[in-house]
C-alpha cells in the first residue's frame, strides 16, 4: 500500500486521472489523499468530486479556501462568478451530498507521528497539536447547526495576528485565514494577503511562512501544504513540502508518494 498526496486539483479532472495513472495508483491498496481546493477554476469540478467521493475511505482531504468559497456559494453568501466555473456542479442534483461530505472534512490532518497536511501550511506559532485542535474548532462548527453562519462571516482579513485569547468569529476567522488562505508574514507574525508572486519577487518586508523559526516544530516534522502555485513546489526545505504547481495555470499537477517521498508530476 502507497500513500499519495496530490497538490491542488480545482476542477481539473481530466489532470487528475492522468496523474494517477502515471502513478500506477491503485485504489484497492492505495491511498490518495490531497491538500485542498478539490474545485474552481478549472472545468471540470463536477466530475473531480463525482471521483473522489466514489474513492469512499481510499480518499481524504483537508479543505482549502475555494471549497470553502464553494460552500458559501451553495448557502447564497457568495455570488457565483464566471472564472469559478461551477455552474455544472451547482446544477448538479447529487450537490448536497457532496456538500455535506466537504462539511465533514478538516483544515488540518496529521498522516502520522511526522507529517501534518493542511491547504495553506503551518502558522509559525503553532504546533501540530495546536493546529489540530484549532482545525477540530472549525470542524465542530462546519458539522453543525451554525455552519452557515461561520461561512458567512469568515470573509474577513481580520484578525492578522494569532492571540490565544481570541474568542468566536474573529478566533475562527483566524484559523481558516491562517489554513486556507497564508502565504506571507509581516512584522510579527501577522498574516498577509495581497502578495501572492514567488519569494524572489515579494518585497523584503515579507517572509514566506515557511522561512520564519518554529520553536514549536521538531526537527523530523514535516508539513506538507498547497495553495502557493508561484514557489512551483519549491521552498527550499525538505521539512515544508508544497504540491501546488498550478496545473489549473497551465503548468503541472504533482503527486508525492509519501513512503517513498518521490514527487511525480504530469
Amino acid at each position: 500500500m502507497s500513500n499519495y498526496i496530490v497538490g491542488d486539483i480545482q476542477g481539473c479532472y481530466s489532470g487528475l486521472r492522468k496523474l494517477l495513472k502515471k502513478a500506477e495508483f491503485d485504489p484497492v491498496k492505495d491511498k490518495l489523499w490531497a491538500v485542498g481546493d478539490l474545485v474552481g477554476r478549472g472545468p471540470e469540478s463536477l466530475q473531480t468530486l463525482r471521483f473522489l467521493y466514489a474513492l469512499g475511505d481510499r480518499f481524504e482531504t483537508v479543505l482549502g479556501n475555494h471549497d470553502l468559497h464553494l460552500l458559501a456559494i451553495y448557502c447564497g453568501i457568495r455570488q457565483v462568478k464566471p472564472a469559478d466555473k461551477l455552474d455544472e456542479l451547482l446544477a448538479a442534483k447529487e450537490l448536497p451530498v457532496y456538500i455535506k461530505w466537504l462539511r465533514s472534512k478538516h483544515l488540518a490532518i496529521k498522516l502520522d507521528e511526522h507529517t501534518l497536511l493542511s491547504h495553506a501550511g503551518l502558522y509559525p506559532l503553532w504546533s501540530f497539536e495546536k493546529a489540530l485542535s484549532l482545525s477540530a474548532e472549525i470542524s465542530e462548527q462546519l458539522s453543525g447547526k451554525q455552519w452557515r453562519f461561520l461561512l458567512q462571516k469568515m470573509y474577513n482579513n481580520e484578525p492578522l495576528c494569532w492571540n490565544k485569547t481570541l474568542q468566536g468569529i474573529p478566533r475562527w476567522r483566524f484559523i481558516i485565514n491562517a489554513f486556507t488562505r497564508m502565504r506571507y508574514i509581516a512584522n510579527d507574525c501577522d498574516l498577509e494577503f495581497n502578495c501572492t508572486t514567488s519569494p524572489e519577487f515579494a518585497p523584503q518586508n515579507l517572509s514566506p511562512w515557511f522561512t520564519l523559526p518554529n520553536k514549536k516544530l521538531k526537527t523530523k516534522q514535516k508539513v506538507i501544504f498547497g495553495h502557493w502555485a508561484s514557489l512551483q513546489g519549491h521552498t527550499q526545505s525538505s521539512q515544508f513540502i508544497a504540491l501546488d504547481t498550478g496545473y489549473v495555470w497551465g503548468q503541472s499537477m504533482t503527486l508525492l508518494n509519501l513512503e517513498e517521498n518521490v514527487k511525480i508530476s504530469s
